[in-house]
């Protein structure tokens, strides 16, 4: 590689249509592209489908570095037989970025409750088998207050529901439930009915988590990206999941989530959380997950909504998810720190550039 220009695939999900079609120039990640290009890394897409796995795979292999974006969940898919594919390519010598082993540890649900004890954890609890939901979760939502039950893997809201208590009527317990999907409406059924459903987020290893639901959540969402260990830049959104959507109902304006609003890494309404990220909370979260700087995903995310002002009205800040598998939208900046970490990678190894 020490006489080659490094070469890098960016993959992300298509159809075959999509991937015949595919440039550098002509889909959602030209910036990045543009980027690794300017610093001589030559960069491809690679459109992937299980259709057509083992031809991904053949380009993957000829790569120097993968760097992927596929959501755990779409259109009724998973990352099944990807993670597979990637550990293998992984084996063979290019880096993946994010690794699936990295994804599985950062990128699930149940990182809250493996790091509740840092400062950005709250009151949170993990429910391993549907045994133990039904024996624990019934409870904790008549003393504890309103939940958010969060299953292990999944994006844009998916298995994602605000619970809460309405005592009984006619011996049978009721709830309100609104799930985090655009387009959802409160709903009133029976507790058990409702956790019944919810016994399918178990299936394969699968978990569900549960938060207190955080009453500042009108105040917004704040995303902070990072590359591998620092900052590379915000996003604030007033966003409209678990909040009962108005009178107009859910499709009219007033229920859609505002714009993100990007900013930069030095934007001063967010150094408090900057600082807490870069020297506090990363690190103590490598620590926890067993992970090093090397393998930090090159572009991973934390949303964070506020917690309970301090006594000298100071904002909190608790975290409601990491985000690992597809990163997107970004920050201005971001591509550009992309592309650094992209050719530090190479470097470590021994490669330009």
């Amino acid at each position: 590689m020490a006489n080659e220009m490094p070469r890098v695939v960016v993959v992300w999900r298509g159809d075959r249509e999509a991937r015949d079609a595919a440039t550098p120039q002509n889909n959602r990640f030209h910036r990045i592209f543009e980027e690794l290009s300017a610093i001589g890394i030559d960069a491809e897409p690679a459109v992937y489908d299980e259709a057509f796995s083992d031809e991904v795979r053949d380009q993957l292999l000829a790569a120097d570095g993968v760097l992927v974006w596929v959501d755990p969940l779409s259109a009724g898919k998973t990352r099944h037989q990807l993670d597979a594919l990637l550990r293998d390519v992984a084996a063979r010598g290019p880096w993946v970025s994010a690794h699936p082993d990295t994804i599985l540890k950062m990128g699930v649900k149940e990182v809250l409750h493996r790091t509740k004890h840092l400062g950005w954890g709250t009151d949170t609890h993990l429910y391993r088998t549907a045994a133990s939901f039904r024996e624990e979760f019934p409870e904790r939502l008549r003393t504890a207050g309103p939940r958010v039950l969060k299953q292990n893997r999944g994006n844009g809201g998916q298995g994602v529901w605000k619970v809460e208590a309405l005592g009984r009527s006619n011996g049978v317990e009721l709830v309100r439930i609104l799930h985090a999907q655009r387009g959802s409406v409160p709903e009133e059924v029976a507790l058990s009915e409702f956790m019944g459903s919810c016994e399918a987020y178990f299936a394969a290893g699968g978990r569900i988590v549960d938060q207190p639901f955080q009453p500042r959540l009108p105040d917004g969402m704040i995303r902070c990206y990072m590359g591998a260990d620092r900052v590379v830049g915000f996003g604030h959104q007033l966003i409209k999941a678990l909040i009962p959507p108005p009178p107009e109902g859910p499709d009219s304006e007033a229920a859609q989530p505002g714009p993100r609003i990007m900013h930069g890494a030095e934007a001063e309404p967010f150094q408090k959380l900057r600082t807490l990220m870069e020297t506090e909370w990363t690190p103590q979260m490598m620590e926890v997950l067993g992970l090093d700087v090397a393998s930090l995903p090159i572009i991973w995310d934390a949303d964070f909504l506020y917690g309970p002002r301090t006594a000298d009205g100071d904002d909190t800040y608790v975290l409601c998810e990491i985000n690992v598998s597809s990163v997107f939208a970004i920050p201005d900046e971001a591509p550009a720190a992309i592309a650094k970490l992209v050719a530090s990678k190479f470097r470590a190894a021994g490669g330009p550039p």
